[in-house]
């Protein structure tokens, strides 16, 4: 036994002498000693648990944080993103300093963003416009650039971007995505690492 373990036995031991001789000071029945001996193991078994899983506790309430508002759970320098109950990944990036909802679609090659997101983000469009083919049929988008694009911790600067006038929905497309070191879903979560 080294000197530290000493040490920290005979704690204990003064800490248990202590407790016993107020129990025994306070002239209390057996059973309701034994209740209150019992009580607070319990109580100190509950602080222990809790500070000995105090990582996986943080990390369950990241999820039900995301779970709840969508926002992504960050777990080193990835990304997580849990699929919503639509059935597809939504994660709310940032244009320019403004914050919207974006639908993650590995099917569009750029990223677009709706005239509303665009006006707010002082996004402005040139005379470049874009024939994208979309699910609705061929629209002609105008190009823009964004001056920083943040999805989580991840940023990107002078970043491509389509205006889509006829549906207000924020699309994050591939242009996005094949930035990345790497993307994939794991089930219900899509991984995004930078």
């Amino acid at each position: 036994m080294s000197g530290d373990d000493g040490m920290n036995t005979l704690y204990l031991v003064l800490c248990l002498i202590l407790v016993g001789s107020s129990l025994i000071g306070m002239r209390l029945p057996i059973g309701k000693a034994l209740k209150m001996i019992l009580a607070w193991v319990a109580i100190f078994g509950v602080v222990f648990t809790l500070f000995a899983f105090r990582g996986e506790f943080t990390t369950l309430g990241a999820k039900l944080r995301a779970e709840a508002t969508g926002a992504p759970i960050e777990s080193g320098e990835e990304l997580r993103i849990a699929m919503r109950d639509d059935g597809h990944f939504w994660i709310n990036a940032s244009v320019n300093g403004r914050t919207a909802p974006f639908l993650v679609d590995s099917g569009a090659s750029i990223t677009t963003i709706s005239p509303d997101l665009a006006a707010a983000a002082n996004v402005q469009t040139g005379m470049r416009v874009a024939q994208v083919e979309t699910a609705n049929g061929d629209v002609q988008m105008p190009v823009a650039k964004a001056a920083r694009f943040d999805v989580g911790s991840i940023a990107r600067a002078d970043f491509t971007l389509h205006v889509n006038n006829a549906d207000d929905t924020n699309v994050l497309g591939m242009n996005f995505l094949s930035s990345l070191r790497s993307w994939r879903v794991e089930g219900n979560t899509l991984v995004l690492q930078p």
